[in-house]
């Protein structure tokens, strides 16, 4: 079942910090009023893994503009979560990243985001949650394939163009290009201009 238009389920759980110290942390209190994106993957010390968790630590300025949160999560414990923010790049690990990773020993998390496998580990799931705490967006993408960070700062632009501007984002829409109105005349206008680049 879609978490979207849904509460995100919130928890209390411990996480590796930024500043590589333990602490521990619950959803509500790590994005506020802002917005957040939660990720999870199967296993600290893997191979597509650290490639996403540097990933979204790079870009983590353009989520900052966006005024969201990033906070990645797996079943493995905070203590392993360290131990792989203490191993160097160049020998299989993620150094010093730029935000939360949260221990979901218990797999509580996993399971009420539903991405729980049987075998206990989590899928690739993105959660895009908006300043009121509801899911707005959801991928989850199978064990071997690594998710896009550009599609996710895309989605969160899209996401705050519609509540601002009360219109719909058509296919591909990035910032700064036409959406539509979400009525039938809208539509028409819309595909009059650009059925042909669709």
């Amino acid at each position: 079942m879609s978490l979207v238009q849904k509460p995100a389920p919130d928890f209390s759980a411990q996480a590796a910090m930024p500043n590589g110290e333990i602490q521990s942390v619950t959803l509500s209190a790590l994005k506020k009023n802002k917005y957040a994106v939660v990720f999870f993957y199967p296993f600290d010390f893997t191979f597509v893994c650290p490639t996403e968790i540097l990933g979204f630590s790079n870009r983590i300025k353009e989520f900052e503009a966006r005024n969201t949160v990033v906070i990645g999560c797996s079943i493995d414990s905070h203590h392993t979560h360290r131990a792989w923010r203490n191993t160097k790049i160049e020998d299989g690990g993620i150094g010093a990243i730029s935000y939360p990773l949260v221990a979901d020993v218990n797999k509580t998390i996993a399971r009420d985001y539903g991405v729980l496998l049987e075998g206990g580990m989590a899928l690739r799931g993105t959660f895009l949650i908006d300043k009121n705490g509801i899911v707005r967006h959801e991928t989850v993408n199978d064990l071997g394939i690594g998710r896009n960070i550009e599609e996710t700062l895309r989605v969160i632009d899209a996401l705050q163009f519609t509540e601002e501007h009360g219109e719909v984002c058509p296919v591909g829409w990035h910032k700064g290009e036409a959406a539509m109105k979400g009525t039938p005349q809208g539509v028409a206008s819309y595909l009059k201009e650009h059925a042909k680049a669709l």
